[in-house]
């Protein structure tokens, strides 16, 4: 039986329908903003179309294992 997934990662099979890509490249998207404040990058999504819930969550992925801070 697979793992079902907790927290903000709960999120990442919906965004993944919702918007047509999958969560490697969103995190590709994230990468040249690693810079910004997680506020900012959330815009960063949401400037692209995505809802604020979904950009927040995988906005906080990003954060905590992708972007080497």
């Amino acid at each position: 039986m697979a793992e079902q997934m907790k927290g903000p990662k709960s999120y990442f099979p919906s965004i993944e329908e919702k918007y047509g890509r999958p969560i490697d490249e969103w995190i590709d998207v994230l990468r040249p903003h690693a810079g910004l404040k997680h506020m900012e990058q959330v815009e960063v999504l949401k400037d692209m179309g995505m809802g604020h819930g979904h950009a927040n969550a995988l906005v906080h992925v990003f954060r905590t294992e992708h972007s080497g801070a």
